[in-house]
């Protein structure tokens, strides 16, 4: 400004980019106030109660009786009764938050982006797609000791635990995470110190191990003093140089950082502790929509910050959510501006009862072109292929060969598992009348593949 507290003229030279309107700083709109006051139920919850992350916790609706209670008037009965019938047929329990629930658009649930992720509808259901399996990633296959996945050479996976603050329509551990449901029997990921100790024991034995990652199930649902154990004890391994704790609870819980104070005393204790140590302790963290974010994610995010503490996103890809360029590019923004580094975009898994939510890698490829150059380049999310059957993260543009007739891409992980092939599938809904037909006959589908492997490689 200038003595008389005006803008300066600028000048514009011949370069000059022409002004951007509002639309342009829409990811800076967050969401604040007491919106939770929409759903009849909270209408009488003042904010300290809401931001209390043990309210949220006890309130948490768990059964679809429950979430017609909540919703008493906002929604046809019909909708619940087909919320009800998704549930029957997903293998993931319902778990839903009050701050979660408050978010939806529940003038047009069906369409919401946050319903979509988070309450089946049994009228959307698509079969699953005949190459998909329970594990599709093969993380029980590449397991040492259970609950301990040695994919990668120098990085492994820990799944400490088995439950979440919410569950996830998409979960890729849908094989252990939760509840069982009427369709899975999950395998038992609980938090016990036998188990726990096995993994410890194998980490510490192998120095090529330099990287983990803790995660379950959700981070945000250990006790302060697990996070104490799990952090200190990898610290003290010579052999780890930096691990993170993966949790979607920011997304659809951030009373937990707000108002926890010993679970997040624990974390920063263990951020600090590693960094004294020359290591690198971050928490990676999981919004797949714009929506999500609002003005408590911010305030939760600068806690965090506030503490030295490095926040990553991974997003995953799922239709009707984020998979336009309007979507993807207000998500990245917007996670920008509350200091949650976009870090991954992951193409989505094969994952049971989710086929109405999976895209196409051609669809991935079209988002990672848009996307890139709109903001820094760290703050550019890298597209993956995480390869099914254990290939690990793939670049969504380092296929070998990829079929778009068909929806049959081929990928090699040579520093992963070096001499495999690996397959991604498309949704069948996606592809041509042709492609469907060919689909529906068993007795096509290695014939496709092996077109597919005879492509020539790029």
């Amino acid at each position: 400004m200038n003595d008389t507290g005006e803008l300066p003229v600028i000048q514009e030279g011949p370069a000059a980019r022409p002004p951007v309107g509002p639309e342009a700083l829409e990811h800076r709109n967050l969401l604040d106030g007491d919106f939770w006051r929409r759903i009849p139920a909270y209408a009488g919850v003042d904010e300290a109660t809401f931001l209390d992350h043990r309210w949220q916790m006890k309130n948490t609706i768990t059964r679809p009786d429950k979430l017609l209670a909540a919703l008493q008037g906002l929604v046809p009965e019909a909708f619940i009764h087909d919320v009800a019938a998704g549930f029957a047929r997903a293998p993931m329990a319902v778990r839903v938050s009050p701050y979660l629930l408050s978010l939806i658009d529940w003038e047009q649930p069906e369409a919401d982006p946050l319903r979509i992720q988070f309450l089946p509808m049994g009228s959307k259901f698509l079969p699953d797609h005949p190459k998909l399996g329970l594990d599709s990633l093969h993380e029980q296959a590449d397991a040492p000791v259970p609950g301990l996945t040695h994919r990668y050479p120098d990085k492994a996976l820990f799944l400490v635990i088995d439950t979440c603050p919410v569950y996830c329509r998409f979960c890729t551990r849908s094989y252990a995470v939760g509840l069982d449901t009427d369709q899975v029997e999950k395998v038992s990921l609980k938090p016990k110190k036998e188990r726990w100790d096995l993994a410890f024991d194998y980490i510490a034995s192998r120095p090529e191990l330099e990287d983990i990652v803790v995660s379950g199930g959700d981070a945000y649902n250990l006790r302060a003093d697990w996070i104490t154990e799990i952090g200190n004890r990898l610290l003290d391994m010579p052999n780890i140089r930096r691990f993170r704790f993966a949790s979607k609870g920011l997304a659809v819980m951030p009373q937990k950082v707000l108002t926890d104070d010993e679970w997040f005393k624990a974390l920063v204790d263990v951020v600090e502790r590693g960094r004294k140590m020359g290591k690198e302790v971050a928490f990676h963290t999981h919004f797949n929509h714009a929506s999500e974010i609002t003005a408590y994610s911010k305030r939760a995010l600068d806690r965090l910050f506030a503490e030295g503490v490095t926040v990553r996103n991974q997003a995953v890809l799922l239709r009707g959510v984020n998979d336009t360029v309007e979507s993807m590019t207000l998500l990245v923004k917007r996670l920008a501006w509350i200091n949650a580094h976009p870090y991954y975009v992951y193409q989505h898994d094969l994952v049971q009862g989710a086929e109405d939510m999976r895209t196409t890698v051609h669809t991935a490829k079209t988002l990672a072109q848009a996307v890139r150059g709109m903001t820094a380049g760290f703050n550019t999310p890298l597209f993956v292929v995480d390869a099914p059957g254990g290939g690990g993260k793939r670049g969504v543009h380092s296929y070998d060969a990829y079929d778009r007739e068909t929806g049959i891409s081929v990928w090699r992980a040579p520093s992963v598992k070096p001499g495999q092939v690996f397959f991604y599938f498309d949704p069948i809904d996606q592809l041509s009348p042709e492609a469907q037909a060919r689909w529906a006959d068993p007795a096509e589908h290695q014939r496709m593949i092996d077109e597919a492997l005879a492509l020539p490689a790029r």
